[in-house]
């Protein structure tokens, strides 16, 4: 099914957005949320394909797309197609799958934002508020559906791994636990924190901590303020 919600090039918003989602009904759901921050849906589609078709006819700032993972190595290319069809468009993944190596995978084919569709409202409204912003997103690991906010990709020193690295130290885990989190050993996470310390030139862990706090990398409630 492909919907179009103006004719091309005409919106009342300054911001358009397209949607695809396989279920009409999460499709009007978003549409509201997306509504919220100022912007314009110009197009809804439940399928692939579709969708492709409204990128290229509409060259929207966001692409707000749900990913179902039958197939990882389909749903990771999105993305990448996605910017094919309009190299400009910012892509939010939406999906049920909280596994870090598929999130990963989605940031790294060019998601700027994965949300898992659990989320409260608020939470989606506030990721897409801050997609704007060159801001990336990770779901928590400790409470499903919550989303977080790293720090402005831009502006932060730190590779991935290491913010990941920075958040968990923050949250109290050890290098043990961490190790086993994320799959690598203990030598691979002192690596990582040494790396931290000098990009961001603090000493110790609770500088370190002290630092993911300020700049807003700290799980807080159930609607980070992002």
């Amino acid at each position: 099914m492909l919907r179009t919600g103006l004719p091309m090039g005409v919106s009342e918003l300054d911001r358009t957005a397209v949607l695809l989602d396989n279920h009409p009904l999460w499709l009007d759901a978003v549409e509201r949320v997306v509504n919220r921050v100022g912007v314009d849906v110009v197009g809804k589609a439940t399928t692939t394909d579709a969708a492709l078709a409204l990128l290229e006819q509409h060259q929207p700032d966001i692409f707000v797309a749900e990913i179902r993972t039958a197939d990882e190595t389909a749903a990771v290319s999105l993305p990448r197609i996605a910017a094919d069809h309009s190299p400009d468009t910012k892509t939010i993944i939406l999906s049920e799958n909280e596994e870090r190596d598929f999130i990963e995978a989605m940031l790294q084919a060019g998601a700027v934002a994965y949300v898992v569709k659990s989320v409260h409202p608020d939470d989606l409204t506030t990721t897409v508020r801050q997609v704007f912003e060159h801001s990336v997103y990770l779901p928590s690991n400790k409470t499903q559906g919550t989303a977080l906010l790293h720090r402005k990709r831009e502006q932060s020193p730190l590779t991935r791994r290491e913010m990941e690295i920075l958040r968990l130290t923050a949250e109290g885990y050890s290098n043990a636990q961490m190790a086993k989190m994320l799959w690598v050993t203990e030598q691979t996470v002192k690596f990582h924190l040494s790396n931290i310390y000098r990009k961001l030139d603090v000493s110790n862990r609770t500088e370190a901590s002290r630092w993911a706090q300020l700049n807003g990398m700290l799980f807080s409630s159930a609607s980070v303020g992002m």
